[in-house]
């Protein structure tokens, strides 16, 4: 039997030699009014070609199937959670009177048909102090950064209120992500960067010489981005309360702890809590996000304002917060993404959240025993969510970087760990499996890595082979992008 014929086509409408007539609609251009600054416009027009639905069907059908999505593949991405997003979320957030209404509407209360929404909104804060220990939440912050920055303003406003002028510096180990010095600064602060490699997180001694009148806050992430959760929080939590300071929970790595454990009790006073990771809502490219901030009772009056209230004849917004930080997002906050961690809220319930969380450990620790054999954990102990290997040993034995490993995993269909972070260990690649991912594919992971460790590095240096794109000069990219 004679073999096939490679085609180019795979779907794509630019392999094809010429349009596949469709149906014209009009035999000639239509005089119409142009809407459009003419000096926007191209000065010649484009040749699309005359396609065929059939053809056009296929072009883009093909060209959704070039995603890597956690709904296609295995996304072992430390630090970021990226879990699978249930099916059953988006059908309820496509509803018409919800894609249909706008936001300003939800974050004015200005119609009786936003009832429905501000009982939404209370509900899920409801449900988000359970599982911290906070008081009272904001939903504006869109995102994990923006929640950071309203966490680290509502510090400021804290001790401006207080007459403490001279408080500056906040404390934030090495090992915490990267957007936490950034929203240092961006409030105003100093931000002391605090070196935790000896034991892999930050203790008593470590911050013991910044304890005076001159700190702000702390910013921490428990379990951190080794996957160690901090055996010393609660005196750390005292001694910062102690010196004047405030504690910031950083709330990226709750998959590992939602549900088991109170961060009000560790003694934050402080959260934002990524919705966008532990709670199984879509993210990526950017967004969409929601970050929303939570605090302890001392610290409410410093939320942005409107709070969503309920009262005798329903749900309102309040305004009257006379030390609020003010608003740090038009609207309240993105609203089918709370709509969605809502929704995956209602199915699990605090036994189900915590059930997930046990899940995400265990799994992380089978990958950390088996990842073990193959390559070295600098910080290897049971850990939480996540856990950090090291591809030092083998670059100098064979030249294979951690950099090559990621690429030759993308062979396998396995989306690339998070590689060189955190910076205290070398060659490093973070890898989180998340609670969502089955034994069968945590094994197919360990089989792909020690089949890419055993090639020879002139070749891993051209992974990936099977995309459609092979190993780009990063640098040259960057540097010199192809914008049009």
């Amino acid at each position: 039997m004679a073999g096939f014929v490679e085609t180019p086509y795979q779907g794509l409408i630019f392999n094809l030699p010429d349009s596949r007539n469709g149906f014209d609609y009009f035999d000639e251009d239509i005089d119409a009014p142009i809407l459009i600054d003419t000096a926007l416009m191209r000065s010649e027009p484009v040749d699309i070609g005359n396609w065929d639905e059939l053809t056009v069907m296929r072009h883009f059908i093909s060209l959704s199937q070039e995603n890597f999505s956690v709904d296609t593949n295995f996304y072992p991405l430390g630090s970021c959670t990226m879990k699978y997003n249930p099916k059953v979320c988006e059908s309820l957030i496509n509803r018409e009177d919800i894609i249909n209404t706008h936001p300003h509407l939800i974050s004015e209360g200005l119609d009786d048909n936003v009832q429905g929404f501000l009982e939404i909104l209370w509900e899920l804060e409801q449900m988000l102090c359970s599982l911290t220990g906070m008081d009272r939440f904001t939903f504006q912050p869109m995102a994990g950064a923006n929640g950071e920055f309203c966490g680290i303003s509502i510090i400021s406003a804290y001790h401006r209120f207080r007459g403490d002028s001279k408080r500056k510096n906040i404390i934030i180990p090495d090992a915490a992500h990267g957007t936490n010095p950034a929203s240092a600064v961006l409030g105003g602060f100093n931000p002391l960067n605090i070196s935790t490699k000896e034991k892999g997180y930050l203790t008593l001694k470590d911050i013991t010489p910044y304890l005076n009148d001159e700190l702000a806050g702390l910013m921490l992430t428990s379990p951190n981005t080794l996957g160690i959760f901090n055996p010393e929080i609660r005196k750390i939590a005292d001694a910062v309360h102690n010196a004047g300071g405030l504690l910031y929970y950083d709330g990226a790595n709750f998959n590992a702890l939602m549900g088991n454990v109170s961060v009000s009790k560790m003694g934050f006073d402080i959260v934002h809590l990524n919705l966008h990771k532990s709670f199984s809502t879509p993210h990526g490219s950017g967004g969409p996000g929601a970050g929303p901030v939570g605090v302890v009772e001392g610290l409410v009056e410093f939320l942005p304002v409107p709070l969503v209230e309920k009262g005798e004849k329903g749900f309102y917004l309040r305004y009257g917060l006379k030390n609020s930080i003010g608003k740090i997002a038009p609207f309240l906050g993105n609203f089918t993404i709370l709509l969605r961690a809502y929704i995956y809220l209602l199915l699990l319930g605090m036994e189900g959240c915590a059930y997930a969380s046990k899940v995400a450990v265990m799994n992380a620790n089978y990958l950390r025993m088996k990842v073990g054999e193959l390559l070295d954990i600098p910080y290897n102990r049971v850990c939480a969510h996540e856990f950090v290997a090291s591809a030092e040993a083998i670059k100098k034995e064979k030249g294979i970087s951690a950099l090559d490993i990621a690429k030759g995993l993308i062979d396998y269909g396995i989306h690339p760990p998070t590689v060189y972070f955190p910076l205290i260990v070398k060659e490093a690649l973070m890898i989180e499996p998340t609670e969502t991912e089955s034994r069968f594919t945590l094994d197919y992971f360990v089989q792909a890595l020690k089949e890419v460790l055993s090639k020879p590095a002139e070749e891993l240096k051209s992974s990936p082979l099977k995309t459609k794109i092979s190993r780009p000069d990063e640098v040259k990219a960057a540097k010199d992008m192809i914008l049009s």
